[in-house]
């Protein structure tokens, strides 16, 4: 996969996106930059941040997802995969449902995902170094272009959401004592029930996690 890199942007995720609809870049591309000024969080947060921290996007071709992937549970998916190449760096973190990292009780990242024609686009934010954004940080020395380029040999395996989901399903149970936004709204998820295909039943209703 191709990897830009760039000293400092606004974005990576806006950037690429931008990129893509000029038809400048194409799928399967990734966007990683020392410093971003205008990030994208959630729920339109901002997430800003420094060098040594990782700001990074990636887009790849929706048909080369598996197949039993569901889109609506595309930050699961791929957070899940970043926890798992910072474990295998010596990060002991874990995947808040659907797309925060936490280190212990801290949040220290997160992932966005953003579908555009037959792309998806997504967007990754993780304090490795310096507190930001009202966030901690893993206060680590994993450098930024070596944490992109093990993520995404893992990415291109393209393992299926069944595995990821089997492993996932253990660790929500960290998740209980938080809450999530619902459409603006602040649901807890001491009694939600996490579903196969990755969505919550909370409060009898269906909730899914693309963000």
């Amino acid at each position: 996969m191709e990897i830009l890199c760039f000293n400092t942007l606004p974005s990576t995720q806006k950037y690429l996106l931008e990129q893509l609809k000029k038809k400048n870049l194409q799928a399967p591309v990734a966007v990683i930059a020392k410093q971003q000024h205008s990030g994208i969080g959630s729920r339109d947060n901002a997430w800003l941040g420094g060098e040594g921290n990782f700001f990074a996007s990636i887009a790849l071709d929706l048909d080369t997802l598996p197949e039993d992937l569901q889109l609506g549970s595309a930050s699961i998916y791929f957070s899940y995969l970043m926890k798992q190449t910072l474990e295998s760096l010596g990060q002991n973190i874990w995947l808040k449902w659907p797309n925060d990292f936490y280190y212990n009780d801290d949040k220290v990242g997160g992932t966005i995902t953003q579908k555009i024609n037959n792309i998806l686009v997504c967007g990754i934010g993780i304090n490795l170094k310096k507190s930001q954004n009202g966030y901690k940080a893993l206060q680590c020395d994993i450098l930024p272009e070596l944490l992109l380029k093990n993520y995404l040999l893992r990415v291109e395996k393209f393992t299926s959401w069944k595995q990821i989901f089997r492993e996932y399903e253990i660790e929500f149970e960290l998740s209980r004592k938080f809450s999530v936004h619902i459409e603006n709204n602040k649901k807890s998820l001491s009694d939600a029930t996490l579903c196969e295909d990755g969505s919550l039943i909370i409060e009898g209703k269906k909730v899914f996690s693309l963000r």
